[in-house]
């Protein structure tokens, strides 16, 4: 077993709180992704729950049992850290059972133990390498590899991805991914890409400025963000936001242009800002009308940057459309898509 309970956590350094009361529950083998922009508390809260550091308040639970009061030696948790940390005159076998052998666990169990998480990370023809004859994928793989000798009941990742090529990362995300079906274990994940969170997470914690804005599953932080903050963090490319008002039930921009019927539990002339992701902008004969100012091929999709009642909108589509700089066109917005967001608060609005 291996759940986890965090309860108002609060974090400070001297005057400066860093975690405002973060309280999250991970269950037994889910794979969690805390994820936000750089310097909003991700990793702080992530070396708190490893005993790296003293928490300023609250309660860090493993099974229902405190263990706030426990050195990190002794919490059964096993962390992965971004820059592998490996010994560079131990070769792989050596690495891996390091933390074994720190416990005193005999030679026999400790081989045992070094061979199976080497045949599941396809490191067993490699054990006789050294660090530096490895590659950044293949040193990844020797980190995560002495974390599962320990068999804990957490691990923890810290931004484990971030030093390899795009190529690489998406690879070891699936890699990770395979991993944890298999292990079947908890996983806290850490990364500030919602790609990574995305298509790893089982659920993702997104964080700001040391608070957390929204729990749920990858799709739903997609489909049904709860402010402006998730809207334009989660999803690549990023959510358009256009300021209207509400006119008759219609979505009215700045320039008079309709752009869909309001969601619903708007009033008449309330103003708000429309949320809309990119892909689901039809480029059609009737609609708002705007400019064409940027076209970018991507190869599967076609992106294009038009200019909607003066706001940069982005628009992604896999028909190979022929259109250029300055071309005029017109755009509407696929039924129950549009997210009414407070102008002011950057809560969401409606019930739509």
């Amino acid at each position: 077993m291996g759940s986890v309970q965090l309860r108002d956590i609060r974090k400070s350094y001297g005057p400066v709180e860093v975690l405002h009361g973060i309280d999250l529950d991970v269950a037994d083998g889910e794979f969690v992704v805390l994820v936000g922009p750089s310097g909003c508390g991700k990793s702080t809260l992530l070396r708190s729950l490893a005993g790296l550091e003293t928490i300023s308040g609250g309660e860090i639970s493993i099974d229902g049992s405190s263990i706030v009061h426990l050195h990190p030696k002794s919490r059964d948790i096993a962390m992965v850290f971004q820059n592998y940390a490996l010994y560079p005159h131990m070769n792989v076998a050596k690495n891996m059972g390091f933390p074994l052998k720190m416990a005193k666990v005999n030679q026999e169990t400790i081989d045992k133990k070094v061979a199976q998480a080497a045949e599941i990370l396809g490191l067993a023809p490699m054990l006789e390498r050294f660090p530096k004859q490895l590659s950044g994928g293949q040193r990844q793989r020797v980190a995560m590899g002495r974390a599962i000798v320990r068999d804990p009941k957490v691990f923890l990742f810290d931004e484990p991805l971030s030093n390899l090529d795009a190529a690489l990362r998406v690879q070891m995300r699936a890699e990770i991914k395979q991993l944890h079906q298999r292990l079947g274990t908890t996983i806290v994940y850490v990364t500030h890409d919602q790609i990574e969170a995305m298509t790893m997470a089982d659920k993702i914690v997104v964080m700001k400025d040391g608070h957390v804005e929204q729990i749920g599953a990858p799709l739903d932080l997609y489909d049904r963000p709860a402010n402006k903050f998730v809207a334009g963090f989660i999803g690549s490319p990023a959510m358009n936001f256009l300021p209207a008002v509400v006119e008759n039930g219609q979505a009215v921009l700045a320039d008079g242009n309709r752009l869909t019927p309001a969601p619903v539990g708007l009033t008449n002339g309330q103003t708000f800002t429309a949320g809309v992701r990119p892909e689901h902008i039809m480029i059609t004969d009737q609609g708002a009308a705007g400019t064409v100012t940027v076209v970018e091929p991507t190869g599967a999709e076609i992106q294009f940057i038009v200019d909607l009642a003066g706001t940069p909108t982005l628009v992604s589509t896999r028909d190979r459309m022929q259109l250029t700089q300055g071309d005029q066109v017109h755009l509407a917005i696929e039924p129950g898509r549009l997210i009414a967001f407070d102008a002011e608060t950057g809560a969401r609005l409606g019930s739509a």
